[in-house]
């Protein structure tokens, strides 16, 4: 592989975390006397952070809030979602052969996620993933996150790479617009979290599965000729 740069989303692109992230928001939503919500219901406000998929949660329910009362019940769903962060939470099909391939061809991996950075590396660690990446920015790992571009090149740099060679691979509108935002192509997968389709989000190339991923890639960055 050239000299290349991956920066993979973390939440919906490397590891579906749906059914623990959900299961989260529920616990605080019943912690207010709440009925839990749906999968569905919430699987679409998953890209956009804890936060958002509580408020919500909350506007479902027809609960009004504060900000000090959201302050609270996020500090509650971090505590949860610390101690039960990989309970069912797993990397999608064929990701880690296709990480190891990666690697092997002489790719630095990254990642750039709006989940905050020790909760990231917690969920990696207990995957046993985190050996596999150079460099992980979080949400709190600079003074921007996405869909700022300064997230995604501040990974790049993290990982010891060229945003001239790197490429973003993401779910969602936020991954996109930050790639785009970074002048840095894309690559959007089909199976992660979103409201639009991705298809319709105008990403350089799409996958159904990681077994599309090479094919994409030299799409988006051709090899030289």
């Amino acid at each position: 592989m050239r000299d290349l740069t991956l920066v993979f989303d973390l939440d919906g692109t490397l590891i579906d975390t749906a059914p623990d992230l959900i299961r989260a928001t529920n616990h605080v939503l019943a912690n207010r006397g709440l009925e839990p919500l749906p999968p569905e219901r919430l699987l679409s406000e998953i890209s956009f952070g804890a936060r958002h998929m509580i408020a919500t949660g909350l506007a479902l329910r027809g609960i009004s809030y504060s900000d000090s009362e959201l302050d609270e019940l996020f500090e509650a769903f971090q505590v949860y979602y610390e101690q039960n962060i990989a309970v069912e939470s797993r990397p999608f099909e064929g990701l880690t052969d296709l990480l190891q391939d990666c690697l092997s061809e002489g790719a630095k991996l990254a990642i750039c996620t709006n989940k905050l950075e020790s909760l990231s590396r917690q969920l990696l660690d207990q995957l046993g993933l985190t050996r596999l990446f150079r460099a992980l920015a979080g949400r709190d790992t600079f003074p921007v996150c996405k869909p700022h571009p300064d997230h995604l090149l501040g990974a790049i740099r993290l990982a010891g790479g060229n945003p001239g060679h790197a490429v973003m691979v993401g779910d969602s509108e936020v991954d996109i617009s930050t790639a785009k935002a970074a002048r840095v192509p894309v690559i959007g997968v089909t199976f992660g979290y979103t409201r639009i389709p991705v298809t319709e989000l105008g990403a350089d190339a799409i996958i159904d599965s990681y077994a599309e991923f090479h094919a994409a890639l030299d799409r988006v960055l051709p090899r030289p000729s």
